[in-house]
Formats: C-alpha cells, sequence, structure tokens
C-alpha cells in the first residue's frame, strides 16, 4: 500500500491540502494591493480634499454673505445672493444662451460629426489626412480659436468683409449685433468641437463587426436601412457619450466667449459661466459670484448623475 508523506514542509496531496493552498495565495496578492492603495490614497484624497471639495464647499458659505473678497465674511444675506441671481435679467439671458447652444450642438453639430464619422471609418487613402484636417480644430486652444474667429468676423478688415465686397456690399458687424452675435460664436461652438465627437464615433464604428453590414448588403439593404438599423443601435452607447459631453460642456462654455465678445453686446452672449466671471469676479462681488458657482455646481452635479443613471446605466 503506498502511503502519504506528510512530514514538514511537504504539500499535502488531498483535495483540501490544495485549495487551502489556492486559498492563501490571493490573500498575499491583496495584501500588496492594499499596501499600494494606502501609500497612495492619502495624498490623492489630501489633494482632492485641498483643490476640489474645499472650495467648493468655501463657496457655498462664502454665497450666503454680501462679501468682495477682502478680509473675514461678515455680512451674512441668507439667500438674498440667490434671490438676487434669478431676478437679474442678464442671467436668465445666460440660461438661455446656454439652452441654446445645447440645442445647437444635438441638433447640428453631433449628426453632422456622426455622418462625417460614416464617411471616414472606413480605412481607405485619404480618409487619414480628412481625419486630421477635422479633428485640428479641436487640437487649438480656446482663447487662440476665440481670436482667430473674431478676426474672421471682424466687419472691416476680416474675412467675412472681403467676403461681402466680393459682392459689393458692406459687410454686417456680427459680433455687435444683439440679434446675430450669439450665433456667430454657436457656429464657432459647432466648428471648434466638431472633431472630437467625429473622432469618438470613428471610435466606436470600428467596434462594430463588419461581417454584419457585409449580410444586410446581401440581402439587400439600402444604405438608410444599414445605418438605421445596425449603426445606430451599435453605435448607441457611443452616441449616449457624445451627448453628455456636448451638453455638460455646453453648460460650462467659457474660453470660446471671453475672447470674442466677452459676453456683450448688452448681455446677449452671456452664458452661466461668463455671468459668473462679469458679475462676481471682474465686479469684486465674491458672495453673488458664489451663488453663481454654487447654482452651476448643482445644475452641472443633477445633470451628470441623473444622465448616468437613466440613459448611461447599462453601458
Amino acid at each position: 500500500m503506498t502511503t502519504i508523506d506528510h512530514s514538514a514542509g511537504a504539500m499535502p496531496a488531498t483535495p483540501t491540502g490544495w485549495s487551502r493552498a489556492w486559498r492563501r495565495k490571493p490573500s498575499r496578492r491583496t495584501g500588496g494591493t492594499t499596501t499600494v492603495v494606502l501609500f497612495f490614497l492619502p495624498p490623492a484624497i489630501l489633494l482632492f480634499t485641498l483643490f476640489v471639495a474645499f472650495p467648493m464647499g468655501a463657496a457655498g458659505w462664502y454665497s450666503f454673505f454680501n462679501w468682495n473678497g477682502y478680509g473675514v465674511p461678515t455680512n451674512f444675506v441668507g439667500l438674498r445672493n440667490f434671490v438676487d441671481l434669478f431676478r437679474n435679467p442678464a442671467f436668465r439671458i445666460a440660461l438661455g444662451n446656454n439652452l441654446l447652444i445645447i440645442v445647437g450642438s444635438l441638433a447640428v453639430q453631433l449628426p453632422l460629426a456622426l455622418a462625417m464619422a460614416v464617411l471616414l471609418a472606413d480605412r481607405v487613402i485619404g480618409t487619414t489626412t480628412f481625419r486630421l484636417i477635422f479633428f485640428l480644430p479641436y487640437i487649438l486652444a480656446e482663447i487662440a480659436a476665440g481670436l482667430i474667429w473674431r478676426f474672421v468676423y471682424d466687419g472691416d478688415y476680416g474675412l467675412l468683409a472681403k467676403i461681402w465686397e466680393w459682392f459689393g456690399a458692406t459687410a454686417p458687424y456680427v459680433l455687435s449685433e444683439p440679434e446675430l452675435a450669439m450665433y456667430a460664436i454657436l457656429v464657432v461652438v459647432i466648428w471648434k468641437y466638431f472633431g472630437f465627437h467625429m473622432i469618438l464615433y470613428i471610435a466606436g464604428l470600428q467596434q462594430i463587426d463588419r461581417s454584419l453590414y457585409e449580410a444586410a448588403r446581401i440581402d439587400g439593404a439600402s444604405r438608410w436601412q444599414i445605418f438605421s438599423r445596425i449603426t445606430v443601435p451599435l453605435l448607441g452607447s457611443t452616441i449616449r457619450l457624445s451627448v453628455f459631453f456636448a451638453i455638460l460642456g455646453s453648460i460650462q462654455l467659457f474660453d470660446l466667449i471671453m475672447p470674442l465678445t466677452k459676453g456683450g453686446p448688452s448681455d446677449s452672449t452671456q452664458t452661466m459661466v461668463t455671468f459668473l466671471y462679469n458679475y462676481g469676479v471682474t465686479r469684486m462681488e465674491i458672495g453673488f459670484g458664489s451663488a453663481v458657482g454654487v447654482v452651476l455646481f448643482i445644475i452641472c452635479v443633477v445633470f451628470a448623475f441623473g444622465y448616468k443613471r437613466v440613459l448611461m446605466r447599462h453601458d
């Protein structure tokens, strides 16, 4: 009869022994992971607290004071800053402009980006060059893009003026017209961020199995049927992510507007962030500006968590 050596240091040859040895291995890896987490997590928490959590809490506290930023806030006014904020006609214009940018992005920018992505998704000669051309505006800094388009819109020496001269007409001063300035900015927004969404869609299209398209063509499906019944459903998670970025970016729009109009003329191009800067920071009304920041923060947080919970919960 064969005997089993159970001397010290020998591995038990029973299933129970093997299972115990197998369970001991992850514990060492878990211990190493715990050490790494304990080593890197405290600095991250400290930085987040100092540069994110503490400023947000301070802004919420300052929003209840009439404070100019000097010394310690002592003039407690409660919710008066918030009441004055929603009574301010410029803030209502800013809310409307943010909504206009959201609608323009969803109705024009994203469909255009998706259509261009479908055309440039295949790896054929020339598509890489066109992708680069359409993506270049997104790489350009917002301030630089704003300055470029300010020259384009210039009614005296800009590109728009030259085009109107070809037809023997006088170019309008687009950025000086309250009725036209916001639509001119919307054109810049679509031009600037169109390439980002296009590349996002191209990345999603390249993950779709090409055999599905081949099978659909063999079955006689038209291009529209292939697009509506294969491309769009399989690209659903990417489209939802693109919509999320477009809406959140539209709410926080600031850098493009400042070099173009700075919120003017007559507050016609204000957004919530430019309103915060013009009516809070530059006027040294830190309490009022903090109230704007709190409202903006609540809008972004409610939208982000609500959108992810309702529309992106399966992604």
